[in-house]
């Protein structure tokens, strides 16, 4: 097992100096830091637990937590898999601060300044996709406050970490299934969450370029937002197949699968529908034939990797071996339930 003697002996520092960087204690070269840091990274260098335990005891790390949305069944999971993985990591003696969301950049910066006020030391965020979360994600980090970026990533911000799937493989996927599903020409209705969250408008965007570039018979004929809300999903669904009712194929590119599922059923027509993540409304659907095909993404993997990452940022001074940590996607359909 490494140790920071090896460490030292190599970086050709003090074990103090492996000591004050790899737990932020005080100030050290920044070039020296960072070739302390590469090292450790190199050896998979990983602190004696009795110690790690005994200086995140001393130093109480606080963690903020802020997904979307209260009643999202989707980021109820992720929430899951976030709070599984703190039970693993109470005895280090850190806390979890969560808070849920609108689709709203104003709000998501107003909670996340009410983290900061309750003084947390990083942050796992699902972004809205702004310019003014950018910067907050930015400001955060030039304070030594690590971000990662979960379910959903921002362009350009200087986040430690994304865990999630890869959206835009996830749309090339959705389209590949209704090539397989339907023949001939097609009518494609799209419901998606909102344009202002990243996962969602590039699984959107992989649809459109798969279906452009190998499947030109199947044709978008419209494309509505619900803010993973399935109130909302119900309303604006059952106002697309009235609009287009030719409509022979529905993808659900978020959340808001169930009201808009109850919409196709009131309009007695059948199309084939693609939809991402296995909550159980989704499932009893599929179950039921009302929607083909679902493509799941490790919904509850994603929350316990993403604290674990945090977890090793905060507490060793590790860097993620990934900037993109990517969940696997599986197709689910009726038969393999």
């Amino acid at each position: 097992m490494t140790t920071i003697k090896d460490i030292a002996d190599l970086a050709g520092v003090s074990r103090g100096t492996v000591d004050r960087v790899l737990n932020h204690r005080g100030d050290v070269n920044p070039k020296t830091a960072a070739k302390v840091n590469e090292i450790a990274q190199a050896l998979n260098y990983r602190p004696n637990k009795a110690g790690l335990a005994l200086a995140t005891q001393k130093k109480k790390y606080k963690i903020g937590v802020v997904l979307f949305s209260e009643n999202n069944p989707f980021f109820d999971e992720v929430m899951e898999g976030v709070e599984q993985k703190f039970e693993e990591l109470r005895s280090y003696g850190i806390t979890l601060v969560t808070r849920r969301v609108e689709f709203d950049a104003t709000e998501q910066l107003a909670t996340i300044d009410e983290l900061l006020e309750e003084g947390i030391h990083g942050l796992i965020l699902a972004p809205y996709n702004d310019a003014s979360i950018r910067a907050k994600i930015d400001e955060l980090a030039d304070a030594h406050i690590p971000v990662v970026t979960v379910n959903t990533d921002i362009d350009g911000s200087k986040r430690v970490a994304y865990v999630g799937s890869d959206y835009v493989q996830g749309g090339c996927m959705a389209a590949g299934l209704f090539a397989l599903m339907t023949a001939g020409s097609v009518e494609l209705g799209v419901v998606t969450g909102s344009a202002g969250v990243l996962c969602h408008s590039e699984r959107v965007r992989g649809l459109e370029e798969t279906l452009a570039a190998s499947y030109p018979r199947i044709r978008i004929a419209g494309i509505v937002e619900n803010h993973d809300d399935d109130i909302e999903s119900y309303r604006v669904t059952r106002e697309l197949l009235m609009q287009h009712p030719s409509i022979g194929a529905l993808f659900f590119a978020a959340a808001g699968v169930y009201g808009g599922c109850r919409a196709v059923q009131e309009s007695g027509l059948h199309p084939k529908i693609v939809t991402f993540d296995d909550v159980p409304t989704t499932l009893d659907m599929l179950k039921d034939g009302v929607i083909s095909a679902t493509i799941s993404q490790q919904t509850s993997r994603q929350g316990s990797l993403s604290l674990d990452i945090l977890f090793d940022c905060l507490t060793a001074g590790l860097t993620p071996e990934h900037e993109m940590n990517y969940v696997e996607h599986t197709i689910r359909i009726r038969e393999n339930l």
